[in-house]
């Protein structure tokens, strides 16, 4: 697929000069007993269900099965099929590689079975009767080992209802979706991109986008890329990618960041011979044929996922590099945070390993937060600001932008009904996004009024700011543009969604301070290898 579109615009350019929980039996059950719908895509006939005022297609195919020969290449197109496909089920979602250790990753966004190579498929919501309808394109959270999205509190149904196309996709995981290795390189076409698997898959995720959404009632020209944690780091990703930045119009990027160390194709390539050797190759003589012979089980075994986010080829420059430099798409974004980020800290011995790292830092620190907390709870706040709160008022403040930006921090938590709670955890927003209170992942309380209030509140910034570019949030205060001088937050609390200015200004100014040598370095670093061809070194 993305060797399709490299080709296309190769012949462009020449002519000019001379893209939980699986399946709940439940829900494929009543989707059988609704009424049948027909669409007719590039690859074919779908036949989806439409149930009310939505119209929903499930595992649809938007790449070949990236495995056999495959496996570690940029997605091929889809095969096309004579007879209408089934449109009813979800696919099987991506193989799942959960950090090592990790005992329960279900409740954290894993997908349960069926697993399988072949998972690249997307789902479509879509309001019965749309016509030129905004598009919104939701890319799952899981660190880049685990999720997909069909799990069930990525249903789209809400925004189908609201008049929003939704997507939401699978994409290569782990190390099937970031991998290098000098074989892999030899083997490649000097043009061919490298390393970054999944993040290819979303590109031809997007090309199947603005090929098809209009036969579902969307508007190819108005698409909103989203996500969450990995996800939304994604989402910064593509902004930076030159190949995917046609491709959207719009983006919202939850608990994504913004800082990011740059690493390279040669980085991936050693971590490859690495990996390799552990599960018994000949390191950097491994071939072609035995890497892609190695077994799921082999893979999981591996204890590094081998990315790097540049390898010269789709990518010349890390995300926040390009933001630094202007060369980042200039789109209507939205950009937040949770109040509990730190909760990502409370898995193994997260916490005594981030003490550690910020231990000769903590006494500059209480110069600015102060002394009240103790040192377990600065760390804690200085991760969250350091990790996604400083990082994401950096991004939408940069001055090269023309396009708005819209700063959020959500802090809301129902303390009739979890008064333990002190704040919003990671990926916690994510039920209120879409609606979902009824498929929380860790089988916590149900759903309160409250809840369910806030949960419309926010639903309705995010299908505004799909609309029309302003999120304007039903029963919230006015969202102004971010800007430097403004240093607007709109923040979701039990009070509802108000504007604050200069939130917890202090402590960024001095978490930005901290890294504002290491960005320019960054972008010098970057400057020299861009210079003298070094994106293998």
């Amino acid at each position: 697929m993305i060797e399709q579109e490299r080709e296309s615009g190769r012949r462009r350019t020449r002519n000019a000069t001379f893209a939980v929980f699986g399946l709940l039996s439940m829900v494929a059950g009543s989707a059988r007993s609704a009424e049948s719908d027909r669409v007719s895509i590039d690859s074919g006939v779908l036949l989806g269900v439409s149930d009310g005022d939505v119209r929903t297609f499930k595992g649809v195919p938007y790449a070949a099965a990236p495995q056999g020969p495959l496996r570690w290449k940029p997605p091929r197109a889809v095969a096309h099929w004579t007879q209408p496909r089934q449109a009813i089920d979800y696919g099987p979602a991506c193989i799942q590689f959960p950090p090592p250790g990790t005992t329960d990753a279900l409740r954290y966004g894993a997908s349960p079975e069926p697993t399988s190579e072949d998972c690249l498929t997307l789902n479509v919501w879509a309001p019965k009767a749309a016509a030129n309808a905004p598009v919104m394109v939701w890319l799952h959270g899981g660190s880049g080992r685990f999720g997909a999205g069909s799990l069930p509190y990525y249903d789209g149904t809400s925004f189908a209802r609201d008049g929003v196309v939704m997507v939401t996709i699978n994409y290569r995981l782990g190390n099937l979706g970031a991998f290098g290795h000098p074989a892999l390189t030899r083997a490649a076409r000097s043009d061919e991109p490298l390393v970054a698997y999944g993040q290819m898959d979303q590109i031809a995720a997007l090309q199947w986008v603005r090929r098809n959404i209009a036969a579902f009632g969307g508007d190819p020209g108005n698409v909103t890329l989203f996500g969450e944690s990995s996800g939304a780091i994604s989402t910064l990703s593509l902004m930076a990618t030159p190949l995917a930045q046609p491709l959207f119009h719009k983006a919202i990027v939850e608990s994504g960041g913004g800082w990011f160390p740059p690493s390279y194709r040669k980085d991936a390539e050693n971590c490859g011979i690495e990996m390799a050797t552990k599960v018994g190759l000949p390191g950097a003589d491994a071939t072609v044929q035995q890497l892609r012979s190695l077994s799921i089980d082999q893979l999981k075994s591996m204890d590094k996922v081998c990315g790097a986010s540049v390898d010269g080829r789709l990518t010349s420059e890390g995300p926040t590099i390009a933001f630094l430099a202007g060369r980042a798409a200039d789109i209507p974004l939205m950009i937040g945070v949770n109040s509990g980020e730190d909760s990502l800290l409370d898995h193994g011995d997260g916490i005594s390993r981030a003490k550690a790292s910020m231990q000769s830092t903590l006494a500059d620190a209480r110069k600015v937060y102060g002394n009240r907390l103790s040192d377990d709870d600065l760390v804690r706040v200085m991760f969250r600001d350091s990790l996604a709160m400083a990082p994401a008022r950096w991004i939408a403040g940069q001055s090269w932008r023309r396009q708005p930006a819209f700063l959020y921090y959500f802090d809301y938590v129902d303390e009739a009904r979890r008064p333990a709670q002190r704040t919003s955890p990671h990926g916690s927003e994510v039920l209120y996004v879409f609606g979902t209170f009824a498929h929380r992942p860790d089988g916590g309380p149900a759903a309160t009024p409250a809840d369910e209030a806030m949960g419309a509140l926010i639903h309705s910034c995010w299908v505004s700011f799909a609309k029309t570019s302003q999120p304007s949030c039903a029963g919230g205060d006015p969202w102004p543009v971010y800007t430097q001088e403004n240093d607007s937050w709109m923040v979701f609390s039990a009070q509802g969604a108000h504007v604050i200015p200069k939130l917890a200004a202090a402590q960024l100014d001095w978490q930005e301070r901290r890294v504002r040598w290491l960005l320019w370095f960054a972008r010098i670093q970057s400057a020299f290898k861009s210079a003298f061809n070094g994106w293998g070194g």
